[in-house]
């Protein structure tokens, strides 16, 4: 095949094909410490085949460029680098590895390890990283490619939902549709999948308004997981920040597949979410594959000791830590940002482990440089931003400590309210503050009550059910010896560890369930709500189910049959928060009296119905309140709360002077199996059950003149 070469412009980096359909592709990829560029070219019917090697002699700066004419549709293509090895000093150059473009928008298949990919040489026991790994590992890297941008958007736009009337629904494309009978089977965990009307019309009923997707990125499965039969099923271990796994795709076209998924979404009212790794990649530790990053600049992507850079400072626990420090790598994370906005028309990120990019250099900061780039871009500042606002660095824990404009998965409401509802003493005052938005994590700062995503459950960790049926983490199948996941996860199994048929311990677990849940839908914030969930899905107390792409991670839709009751309740909790505006106002309750009512927008009350004092917010005793929200032309709530192993007598308020004529109407009480309950107090007093709830609104009368 006949190419030519001509010098090409260093931008925009990556392989984009120039106007004119003449097989025209501009390549341009950067490394600062990189001796020569090989640019390969594969058949893209037969991607063993190479059929040209080009040196790219062309420099600018630290830009390697070309434009070469005569390249196929969808160009397969490569990168060998050559340049020092000297891994003492952070150099891993190694032209016997072939390369993925850091910036390709797609590939030729899935990345799975293979022991050609690693870095140094893997016959060295000592795990000595001085001996270089000499094996070609060509013939067992995925192609990058070339793509064609004209997928048809028609008048797509975002729902643009506010955060105050969001509620966001984590899932994983695969395991979201895999066991779903209505979709159809060849479509069956694919993004294509996620788009069909069943799995649609599912989501519009239940009333979320965001999916947020667990990482669609590029991504290696672990050389670990592959000896044990295992699967990076979560998929955090990126190596292509610009390109939607193929494995989740039912046809050859990924990308045209993920925007026809982004659309019909959009068309149902429903934003998109990406829960984005840019904190680690799948390159994992110096002795781990090279496939892309290290290969290429080793120097630059990643951070290393400054007085030893052979090792590297690893803020994630996952062997790498990228170097967002470096104008480069900051420019990669920011150009894959807006090309996931811009061109794929996602609607914001989750990001994980959020603290690590903060790191400057490597101390956590919130006026970082990343933090700048994404306040000032017209396009990135615009959309949802989410931090998961810890890692596994000295001061990781940075929760309420992110800029105004991002959100943040608020870790402290999920270990409260699971405190509250196990029965935990002295945890009334910071519970209060959970319930009512995190005032005193957000409001020092001038942010708002929407800076705190709520959430009880997320895929790391139990599920609902899980989580009140287990006292102990059982991940014995991801053959660890259960030493990994979390051990500190405030879990009460209700008296027997996993499944029983006890009639008595399953009506409590049903009761906490529904529990937990109106919590989370009545609480100041955004709630965030794990897929399935609602309908009692179980990992059997694997907590930290990452490398199970089984039944264990892929919802049950049978359970829609007897898990009918739970969700239908959370249906009916999810159209309560939309219809009350009470439960979504975008300030903190102040409790000062209104000047249209005459009474505060928030009280407390001890259940004999007189004000909280200092003593009953410290006794050492489980939970049991009555907290009184109004607010401006709505609808006033009075929540009743027991966390108490024995029913107890709530006195209801007196309904405010300015209306005297209305009364309380129960509308959810926890302690039925449909949420359901009487619809008036008697003589202004109501029993609550054990460890339940009660929701009442004030009904005013309207009277004619």
């Amino acid at each position: 095949m006949s190419f030519q070469v001509l010098p090409g412009s260093p931008h925009p980096l990556g392989a984009h094909a120039l106007p004119g359909n003449d097989g025209t592709v501009n390549f341009a990829i950067y490394s600062q410490h990189a001796t020569a560029v090989d640019l390969c070219l594969f058949d893209p019917k037969d991607s063993q085949i190479e059929t040209a090697r080009i040196r790219l002699t062309q420099r600018s700066g630290f830009i390697w460029h070309a434009e070469i004419s005569g390249c196929s549709p969808l160009q397969n293509y490569g990168y060998r680098l050559h340049g020092p090895w000297n891994p003492e000093q952070g150099h891993f150059f190694n032209p016997n590895k072939l390369l993925f473009d850091p910036l390709a928008r797609d590939f030729s298949e899935a990345a799975i390890f293979h022991p050609s990919m690693l870095a140094t040489d893997p016959s060295n026991h000592s795990n000595d990283p001085s001996t270089a790994n000499r094996t070609d590992s060509g013939p067992h890297v995925p192609r990058s490619v070339v793509i064609a941008n004209n997928f048809d958007w028609e008048q797509d736009q975002s729902p643009a939902t506010p955060y105050a009337d969001s509620l966001i629904y984590e899932l994983h494309v695969k395991g979201f549709t895999q066991l779903h009978p209505d979709v159809p089977e060849p479509l069956r965990g694919t993004y294509a999948g996620l788009a069909n009307d069943a799995a649609i019309q599912y989501l519009s009923d239940l009333g979320i308004t965001a999916v947020q997707l667990m990482p669609v990125h590029y991504h290696l499965d672990d050389d670990f997981l592959i000896d044990r039969g295992l699967v990076n099923y979560w998929g955090y271990n990126t190596v292509g920040f610009f390109a939607p796994d193929p494995r989740y795709a039912a046809g050859p076209d990924s990308i045209a597949e993920f925007k026809g998924m982004v659309k019909a979404l959009h068309q149902a009212g429903i934003e998109v979410i990406l829960d984005v790794v840019f904190n680690h990649t799948g390159e994992a530790g110096v002795t781990g594959p090279s496939c892309c990053f290290r290969g290429i600049d080793n120097l630059v992507y990643y951070r290393t000791q400054s007085k030893n850079p052979g090792v590297y400072q690893d803020f994630t626990g996952c062997g790498n830590t990228l170097n967002t420090t470096h104008p480069q790598v900051l420019q990669l994370i920011m150009d894959s940002l807006r090309y996931w906005v811009s061109e794929m028309h996602v609607d914001g990120f989750r990001f994980d482990l959020a603290v690590t990019l903060g790191r400057e250099p490597t101390n956590y900061n919130q006026h970082s440089a990343f933090f700048k780039a994404i306040m000032q871009d017209p396009v990135l500042s615009q959309v949802k931003m989410i931090a998961e606002p810890w890692d596994l660095g000295r001061g990781g824990y940075q929760v309420g400590h992110f800029p105004y404009g991002w959100s943040e998965l608020n870790g402290r409401y999920r270990d409260t309210i699971r405190r509250f509802w196990k029965g935990d003493h002295g945890v009334l005052p910071e519970f209060s503050s959970r319930l009512t938005g995190s005032q005193d994590l957000y409001g020092p700062r001038n942010r708002s009550p929407q800076a705190s995503i709520n959430f009880i459950t997320s895929h790391d960790g139990f599920t609902l059910r899980d989580l009140v049926s287990y006292n102990h983490k059982h991940n014995e199948d991801n053959l660890e010896n259960n030493r990994d996941g979390s051990d500190h996860d405030m879990t009460w199994n209700h008296g027997v560890e996993g499944e029983t048929d006890d009639p008595d311990i399953l009506a409590l677990r049903e009761r906490q369930r529904r529990n937990f849940l109106t919590t989370l839908l009545l609480s100041r914030g955004v709630p965030f709500l794990l897929a399935g969930d609602e309908l009692g899905r179980t990992q059997n107390g694997n907590n930290n189910a990452y490398c199970q792409d089984n039944e264990l991670n892929w919802i049950d839709w049978s359970s829609t049959r007897t898990e009918s009751d739970f969700l239908e309740f959370v249906k009916n909790l999810i159209a309560f928060r939309k219809q009350y505006p009470t439960l979504r106002r975008t300030h903190f309750y102040s409790g000062k009296p209104s000047a249209s009512s005459g009474t505060p927008d928030i009280a407390w009350y001890r259940p004999d119905g007189a004000d909280m004092t200092p003593g009953d917010w410290h006794a050492q005793t489980a939970g049991a309140l009555s907290t009184f929200l109004d607010g401006p032309v709505t609808t006033p709530i009075l929540l009743l709360l027991n966390a108490r192993a024995e029913s107890l007598t709530f006195t209801l308020p007196a309904p405010p002077a300015s209306d005297l004529n209305a009364h309380w109407q129960l509308e959810i009480d926890t302690a039925d199996p449909h949420g359901k309950g009487r619809s008036s107090a008697l003589d202004g007093k109501s029993v609550l059950s054990s460890r339940a709830i009660q929701v009442w609104t004030l009904q005013r009368v309207v009277t004619g003149e």
